[in-house]
């Protein structure tokens, strides 16, 4: 039956059976009859059917939340048994908010120094995407903001606080303050992050609180992009203290505090909230911990 139960999964999670079948690998008449095979050993009808994906039924909603616990529950089993046999070994899937994926890369390395036989996967994704990504199965934890969107049931350990600084050409004007504030970053062409990530919004009401609206002049959704812009001279960009000074390390640019007011959030690691963890990610979790600890002192 957990081969039904994931079949089941991915089509709530794709809302339609020929996507829900290509993430799985099998064909969509597969898929299908899987489903059906499914509900006839439930005895309910689990997914609304016309032409296309119609969504699921109550019943279907129901049998979600249990299919996504047994689904976990198993895959934890067979992570026990493997750990048991080879010890700790096997794969994690890790989704990231693109402002934090250095942290993301540095908690990796840490962890794999320790565990050279566990594999990672680190995806980049927006702190809205995260939460179904774990409710999903699609990624065994994320590292995402703790303290500025409802987080749910998960299990959750702080790694760093957010901090911001405008990143700028090293020889515009304002480059030559040690500090500046959201009013006079707010003055600048500015490239920012697109409207949909969470730390576009952290920014916007920074600038707000400071009675400022800037609008961006150009917006993406890549870290990488808003920093080849400011490369180029004519642009500025704010970002968290870890990931600004990652990216224009070896370029000529400035990098400046924002105070007044001062913009903090913190960040960390999350994890489904379901006891016990599998072992590799109960070892993640410790490793952040002792991260934070070390980066704290």
């Amino acid at each position: 039956m957990i081969d039904k139960l994931e079949m089941f999964i991915a089509l709530s999670r794709e809302e339609h059976f020929g996507r829900a079948a290509e993430s799985l690998g099998i064909t969509q008449p597969s898929l299908s009859a899987g489903i059906k095979q499914l509900e006839e050993q439930l005895g309910v009808q689990l997914v609304w059917r016309g032409s296309r994906y119609g969504g699921l039924t109550p019943e279907g909603q129901r049998a979600l939340v249990w299919a996504r616990q047994i689904v976990g529950d198993t895959r934890t089993l067979r992570e026990e048994m493997r750990v048991a046999r080879q010890g700790l070994s096997g794969d994690l899937r890790l989704a990231v908010i693109p402002t934090a994926l250095t942290t993301g890369a540095e908690l990796a390395a840490r962890f794999r120094a320790t565990h050279p036989n566990v594999r990672f996967t680190i995806l980049s994704r927006p702190s809205s995407e995260i939460l179904s990504m774990l409710d999903n199965l699609e990624a065994d934890a994320g590292i995402t903001y703790l303290d500025n969107e409802p987080l749910g049931r998960v299990t959750a350990t702080p790694l760093i606080t957010e901090d911001y600084r405008l990143v700028c050409d090293a020889a515009a004007p304002i480059a030559a303050k040690p500090q500046v504030t959201w009013a006079e970053v707010s003055d600048l062409p500015l490239c920012l992050l697109t409207p949909e990530m969470q730390n576009r919004r952290i920014i916007n009401q920074a600038f707000l609180r400071a009675g400022v609206n800037p609008e961006a002049v150009v917006e993406s959704n890549s870290t990488v992009v808003l920093m080849g812009l400011v490369a180029t001279g004519d642009y500025a960009t704010v970002l968290p203290v870890q990931m600004a000074g990652f990216l224009a390390a070896g370029k000529n640019l400035a990098v400046r505090p924002i105070n007044k007011p001062r913009a903090r959030h913190g960040i960390g690691l999350i994890a489904p909230f379901r006891e016990p963890h599998t072992p590799v990610l109960d070892a993640l979790l410790t490793e952040a911990r002792g991260m934070a600890q070390r980066d704290d002192n």
